[in-house]
């Protein structure tokens, strides 16, 4: 019998793409943004990009979405093309390198940093946003959402316990986190604390232009930020962690394709104006 797992720490295209018919006719075409590899990535998570990527796709094509995975492992080609998308979503991966929040002295707690592709997503980012599209953020994805609007991010949570595990546990843990009362957030979760899967040592510190904090952890630290006026939403925990709670990552992702359905919808009404 054949054994066709990974044998090393890359995560491949392949790897990721769930077997599942994609939509003939979708509600909402969506640029989702991932970094599959990037610098020392570990074999833990190298399988953690796998399994999450995975389900953030087959989650995408379930609520009846279609989706291009633009991997900035590479160079992306044209990252202004995010503007023709429905909507954008900005999945996890590797610090972001400090010189783009104004840190020139990397901090020794630093992992998989790729200032390239992190050019590459603020080029993404800007290029939804100017065309008003929904974008949606998770974890890296969240903070790369903050910097975009000009904010920093915390380089190492040294008090880490609620965020993750000590060295030899676990990576992830079920985190505590009180959602804000009158943000969008609130609205699409319908609680006032859910349980996310979290395993961030960094977190947004100072809050990016025209952004507001929507969920804090129970030390205080930002969990979500988003603009009140456009979908624009980051979550620093993981709902496409098929190890937490299902009900809260279908909300999450069916507010975020509503809302791209949405866009497109719009789209379509302007071109036949």
């Amino acid at each position: 019998m054949t054994d066709n797992k990974p044998t090393d720490n890359r995560v491949r295209r392949e790897d990721v793409i769930p077997d599942l018919p994609v939509p003939a006719a979708p509600r909402a075409h969506v640029c989702v943004l991932a970094s599959l590899n990037y610098p020392d990535i570990s074999a833990a998570d190298a399988a953690l990009v796998r399994r999450f990527t995975r389900v953030t796709l087959a989650t995408l094509v379930e609520l009846g979405a279609s989706y291009e995975l633009w991997d900035t492992t590479e160079a992306l080609e044209d990252p202004s093309g995010a503007a023709a998308f429905d909507g954008v979503l900005l999945l996890g991966g590797g610090d972001i390198d400090g010189s783009c929040y104004g840190v020139s002295t990397r901090h020794p707690a630093s992992y998989g940093i790729d200032a390239r592709a992190d050019r590459d997503a603020f080029a993404v980012i800007a290029a939804a946003e100017a065309a008003d599209r929904p974008i949606f953020g998770i974890c890296r994805g969240s903070q790369l959402l903050n910097v975009a609007r000009g904010g920093t991010i915390i380089p190492d949570i040294v008090d880490y316990a609620l965020h993750h595990g000590a060295p030899g546990e676990p990576e992830f843990v079920d985190e505590p986190i009180d959602i804000m009362p009158g943000t969008r957030l609130s609205s699409i979760l319908e609680s006032a604390r859910v349980s996310g899967r979290s395993g961030h040592h960094q977190a947004v510190d100072q809050i990016g232009t025209g952004l507001v904090v929507a969920a804090r952890a129970l030390d205080g630290i930002t969990e979500a930020v988003e603009d009140p006026d456009r979908f624009y939403l980051g979550v620093q925990w993981h709902p496409e962690d098929d190890d937490g709670p299902e009900a809260d990552r279908l909300r999450l992702f069916s507010a975020f394709v509503a809302a791209a359905e949405k866009s497109r919808l719009g789209a379509v009404a302007a071109t036949r104006e």
